[in-house]
C-alpha cells in the first residue's frame, strides 16, 4: 500500500443475509413487540449465555440500561454513585436522573480505567454504587473493586458499553459477580442502531424480575387487566432490533479476535512514534474487545489535539477527540452534582484532565482492516504528529 494514500477500512455497521433473514423472520411472525414475539426473548437467552450471566434484559438503549440497573440497586435521592471522571456522560447522567449525586474520581493514566484507590477514598455513608467503565473494552481492575465492595458493602455496577465479549482472568462480564450493562448504539461492537442490555449474575434473580417490571411500565408478563405492580417506564426493545442483534452476536467473537490481533500490531507501531503513547493494558484483562484504538499525545493543548483530529480525519482516518471530563460539561452541573467546584474535582482528577485534553481515538473498524492498513495508519499518525 502506498503510504500517501488513505487506507481503506471496513464499513460499520456490518451486515449480511443473517440480518436480512432476521428482519424478515421478525416481520412475518406477526407480533413486533417483545410481549408477543420471540426475537427479544431469544436474544436475551443468547446474550446472557455468551457473557456467562444468569439473566439478560434487553432495553431501548445503553443509557436506559444504566438507569434501570441503578434503580433496582437502590440508587435514588440521598445516595451517591462513584463514577470515573473520564467516561461518556451517560455514566453520570443515569444516576443524576434518578435524583442521586454523581461523584467523579480519577482514572489510571495507563489504562484510562477507574482508579481503585480513588474509589476507596471517595466512599461515604451515602455511597450506594461504584460504577467502573471498561474503557475501550479493557476491563477495569475488578479484583480491587470487588475487595472494596466486600469491605464496604457498596455494590459494583459494571458499565460494559465497550466490553462485549471481553474477559477478566478468563471470566466473562456476567461471571464477575456484579450486574453489568451494555449498549448497542450504532458505533458499538454489536449494534441495531440503538439498544441496550442489563445482565444479572447468578443470585440476582430478584433484581432481574424487578427490572423486568420497571422496564415494562410495572406490568407483569401475563397481565391482561392493567395491574401495574410498581412504577416504571417503557424501555422495551422491539422485535426487529432484537433480530438484528442476534445476527450481530454470532460474529462478535471473530471480530473481537481480529481486533485484538490488529491492536497488538498497531499499538506497537504507535508506541514507536515520538510523542505518542497508546492506551496500556492489564495482563489480567486477558480478552480486550477494543471498542476504540486510543492513544495520547502528552503535553499538547486541547485545541492542538482537536486540530490533530481534524487533520487525521482529512487524511482518511476515523479519528475522534476523547471524552471530555464529565465535570467539565454543563450537563453534569444541571442537577445531581457533588458540593464541589470544577477546580476542586479537577485537583483530585489530574489524570482525567490530562487524558481528556490530549487523547485521540480511532473507531474500532480501523482494527478490522489488514496489517498493511495498520502500518499506513501509524505512518499517517506519525507524519501529522511530527508536523504539529
Amino acid at each position: 500500500m502506498n503510504a500517501r494514500q488513505a487506507p481503506e477500512f471496513p464499513a460499520w455497521p456490518q451486515y449480511d443475509d443473517a440480518e436480512r433473514d432476521g428482519l424478515i423472520r421478525a416481520l412475518e411472525q406477526g407480533q413486533w413487540w417483545r410481549m408477543g414475539g420471540d426475537e427479544v426473548n431469544s436474544f436475551e437467552r443468547e446474550f446472557a449465555e455468551h457473557h456467562g450471566a444468569e439473566h439478560a434484559l434487553a432495553v431501548t438503549n445503553g443509557t436506559h440500561a444504566l438507569e434501570l440497573a441503578l434503580q433496582v440497586m437502590g440508587v435514588g435521592p440521598g445516595t451517591e454513585v462513584i463514577v470515573p471522571g473520564f467516561t461518556f456522560i451517560s455514566s453520570s447522567q443515569a444516576a443524576q436522573r434518578l435524583g442521586a449525586v454523581t461523584v467523579p474520581v480519577d482514572v489510571d493514566l495507563n489504562t484510562y480505567n477507574i482508579d481503585p484507590a480513588a474509589v476507596a477514598a471517595a466512599i461515604t455513608p451515602r455511597t450506594k454504587v461504584i460504577m467502573p467503565v471498561h474503557m475501550a473494552g479493557l476491563i477495569a481492575d475488578m479484583d480491587a473493586l470487588a475487595k472494596i465492595s466486600a469491605e464496604t458493602g457498596v455494590a459494583v455496577l459494571q458499565d460494559a458499553a465497550h466490553a462485549h465479549g471481553a474477559r477478566w482472568q478468563g471470566k466473562r462480564v456476567g461471571e464477575l459477580g456484579s450486574i453489568a450493562t451494555f449498549s448497542f448504539q450504532n458505533g458499538k461492537l454489536m449494534t441495531a442502531g440503538e439498544g441496550g442490555a442489563v445482565v444479572f449474575p447468578e443470585g440476582e434473580t430478584e433484581k432481574y424480575e424487578t427490572a423486568f417490571l420497571r422496564h415494562s411500565c410495572g406490568r407483569p408478563r401475563d397481565d391482561r387487566r392493567y395491574l401495574h405492580q410498581i412504577s416504571g417506564s417503557n424501555m422495551r426493545l422491539n422485535e426487529f432490533s432484537a433480530s438484528v442483534l442476534r445476527a450481530q452476536l454470532r460474529r462478535l467473537d471473530e471480530q473481537v479476535a481480529l481486533r485484538d490481533e490488529r491492536w497488538a500490531l498497531l499499538s506497537k507501531l504507535l508506541g514507536q512514534i515520538d510523542g505518542v503513547v497508546p492506551q496500556g493494558g492489564d495482563v489480567r484483562a486477558d480478552r480486550n474487545s477494543h471498542y476504540m484504538a486510543m492513544f495520547r499525545v502528552p503535553g499538547i493543548t486541547e485545541d492542538k489535539r482537536n486540530e490533530l483530529v481534524d487533520r487525521l480525519v482529512a487524511a482518511g482516518l476515523p479519528a475522534f477527540a476523547a471524552f471530555r471530563a464529565i465535570y467539565r460539561t454543563d450537563a453534569f452541573w444541571e442537577f445531581g452534582a457533588p458540593d464541589e467546584t470544577v477546580e476542586q474535582i479537577a485537583e483530585r482528577c489530574p489524570n482525567t484532565d490530562a487524558i481528556s485534553q490530549d487523547c485521540i481515538w480511532l473507531h474500532h473498524r480501523t482494527l478490522l482492516a489488514g496489517e498493511p492498513e495498520m502500518h499506513a495508519t501509524a505512518e499517517i499518525v506519525a507524519g501529522i504528529v511530527a508536523g504539529a
